[in-house]
């Protein structure tokens, strides 16, 4: 198809089309910034979770605390503490439509918000938690999906190959008793492992278990089994989910419980143990200890060089190392507060089972390395009337500095800032650390950051951000220190509520290492977007998006590359059904020039590929409630090479031009 008349054809469609989403829009980006700044799938769906559950029992805001509040995560802190105190002077609310009252609170986060709260009486805690254990929600989700083209290692000719079959498995069984109560079981089978044979003779390759509680008198959380810990701003521990920069400006803090219950089948990031927190007047303390077995790359019987986060154990290779790496962690968190102000203090201590070493390279000069690391820092925040103030100051053993601090300020109803600095020196060590920071690990890096939010009366909105960072030390592919920045504008259009329309311009300049005759040296290399996305609803049961998207990669060099994607959307809902269909053209210069798209999948889950070279793509999902009960989902895709004869690498590579995926989903509720 030719690339003019696609653009075309999204564009018209888009004019006359719109979606319903479960997820954000906003939040859509953020996991697509998350997709291309790990390359890694995200397994994490405890946020689709939180959202499914919270659609079916929406949160009484006349009842609802800072820490329920901040489950929803396009809420900020000054937005909360604001909601608080005008409940606190003006009492309960009696509509929904005081939000609009509320200061900072404008209507795009209102509508935002307005499907998972409501409104209604408070109950009493004696009454909650006799119901705990019996008017709790329980769920059962089954999920079988499988490639159709085979790949090399399924080929069981002599060499290293894939032991099991096709097919990836997923079993969930969860209950839940509001906030107040969760226990639930998860199993998973990745595509390619055994399943009862050969080193599976339990079954499902990952099992985890939870229970977690909340306001059992004085102890205000406990979590038994797998569970994440966040503590402050990320710079010695988050384990949650944590969004980078986004056109969402307002979402630069880290906002979590500490103590939250472990639901998704990703296989690392997570504790093993147990966990408590105890409140007395305005302060809460926090324990928790842990022990679970990861996979590495061993190098020898004593020490390994990496840890192997994806979960895999296919091939012999992979199950050799196979929890072949154990992990002690333990730690803390003390803080008090007030209604307009917070601190605390944060504490975490690991211990492996071999020690820790990192290939001998240049850029590891400073990293982690030995067996036990421990860390300490301190988080605070303060909100003056319309400005809230954050930041966390954290230590590691050796008494390496790592330092953030941000302000969010509500100026008008109109206008929102927010800034942020950080400074994490190039001897700061932290493995477990996910903090607000261009480099994956917040280590190694120094930077400033600013954004603003201009809303106009008739439906435009600008969203803007500047970001300027250093590296002191050298980095993987960067043979020296560097520097870069990066520069976000996005408008976006809301005419009615049927129908929104954004565009955005983004660019981002980074050192990355230039082949040389003699040495590498790093240059500055560049990436631009440029994205038009369409949404609008034609009918109650019919919706549309379209988008349509460029990407240039060091233009005007020698190693330029461009991209192109554009795709439509449709969704159709009536009854007990709903279907949606994207038809999706892509067209890229190289793996530089890839392009990254939010998928609609089933039921809590999501899929964000990454696409490069050229094709086609297109996705069928289809979802069938056969009663209050039980619910059916299948999602159907495929993709088309132009210009390919084999796709993938390695074991993974499929001769021909095309790879497809059937996925089949049962959910029952009860």
């Amino acid at each position: 198809m030719n690339k003019t008349y696609f653009i075309g054809l999204v564009f018209l469609l888009g004019n006359v089309c719109s979606v319903a989403q479960e997820v954000p829009v906003k939040t859509q980006q953020q996991l697509e910034n998350l997709a291309e700044a790990t390359e890694a799938d995200e397994q994490d769906d405890t946020y689709l979770l939180q959202l499914g559950y919270l659609l079916n029992n929406p949160l009484n805001l006349n009842t609802a605390t800072a820490n329920e509040l901040q489950v929803i995560r396009f809420l900020t802190d000054l937005q909360i503490s604001n909601f608080l105190q005008y409940r606190s002077t003006l009492g309960k609310l009696i509509n929904l439509y005081e939000l609009q009252a509320v200061p900072t609170w404008d209507l795009a986060t209102i509508q935002r918000l307005l499907p998972y709260v409501s409104i209604g009486p408070a109950v009493s805690i004696k009454e909650n938690f006799a119901s705990r254990f019996k008017k709790g929600e329980q769920s059962f989700l089954f999920r079988i999906s499988r490639t159709i083209e085979r790949s090399k290692g399924y080929d069981t000719s002599p060499g290293n190959y894939y032991l099991g079959d096709r097919n990836h498995i997923l079993i969930r069984y969860r209950y839940q008793y509001k906030n107040l109560l969760q226990y639930g079981l998860v199993a998973d089978k990745d595509a390619g492992e055994q399943f009862f044979k050969g080193g599976q003779s339990q079954g499902f390759d990952f099992y985890s278990v939870h229970l977690f509680a909340r306001s059992l008198g004085k102890i205000k959380a406990l979590a038994l089994g797998d569970y994440t810990v966040n503590l402050g701003q990320g710079l010695i521990q988050w384990q949650s989910l944590g969004f980078g920069k986004s056109a969402d400006i307002t979402g630069i803090k880290r906002q979590s419980h500490v103590l939250s219950p472990y639901r998704s089948a990703g296989e690392f990031n997570f504790n093993r143990g147990v966990g408590a927190t105890v409140q007395i007047g305005k302060m809460e303390a926090t324990a928790f200890a842990s022990y679970k077995k990861f996979s590495g790359n061993n190098l020898d019987t004593s020490t390994f060089s990496s840890i192997l986060p994806s979960g895999y154990h296919r091939t012999k290779t992979e199950i050799e190392d196979r929890n072949s790496i154990g992990l002690f962690s333990a730690g803390s968190n003390i803080n008090f507060s007030s209604s307009n102000w917070k601190i605390g203090f944060n504490s975490v201590y690991y211990k492996f089972s071999k020690a820790f070493e990192k290939r001998n390279e240049p850029y590891n000069y400073y990293s982690f390395s030995g067996r036990t690391l421990w860390a300490f820092s301190v988080d605070y925040s303060y909100t003056y009337k319309n400005v809230h103030f954050f930041g966390e100051t954290a230590f590691d053993n050796e008494i390496n500095k790592a330092m953030l601090n941000g302000l969010l300020v509500s100026v008008d109803p109109r206008l929102d800032l927010s800034f942020l600095h950080r400074t994490m020196s190039k001897e700061y060590r932290t493995v477990f650390g996910n903090a607000f920071t261009e480099n994956t690990l917040p280590v190694n890096e120094t930077g400033a950051y600013a954004g603003f939010i201009f809303r106009s009366l008739r439906g435009w909105t600008l969203n803007a951000y500047a970001d300027f960072f250093k590296f002191p030390w050298l980095k993987y592919r960067v043979d020296a220190p560097g520097s870069g920045n990066e520069y976000l504008i996005q408008l976006d259009y809301q005419p009615s509520k049927f129908s929104q329309v954004y565009f955005l311009y983004r660019t981002k300049a980074r050192p990355l290492n230039e082949k040389g005759t003699v040495i590498d040296f790093p240059v500055t290399k560049t990436r631009q977007n440029l994205r038009l996305h369409v949404i609008t609803q034609i009918h109650p049961s019919f919706t549309l998006k379209a988008r349509s998207e460029m990407i240039w990669y060091n233009r005007n060099e020698k190693d330029e590359e461009e991209g192109f994607l554009a795709f439509i959307e449709g969704t159709y809902k009536r009854n007990k059904f709903q279907s949606g269909i994207r038809l999706q053209y892509f067209e890229t210069g190289g793996y530089n020039s890839r392009i990254y798209a939010y998928e609609n999948d089933v039921l809590y889950s999501f899929s964000i590929p990454a696409f490069f070279d050229k094709g086609y793509r297109y996705y069928l999902n289809l979802n069938y409630d056969v009663n209050k009960f039980l619910t059916l989902w299948m999602r159907w895709t495929q993709t088309i090479y132009s210009n390919k004869l084999t796709i993938g690498s390695g074991l993974d590579e499929i001769n021909g031009k095309q790879k497809s995926e059937i996925k089949f989903q049962l959910v029952m509720s009860f």
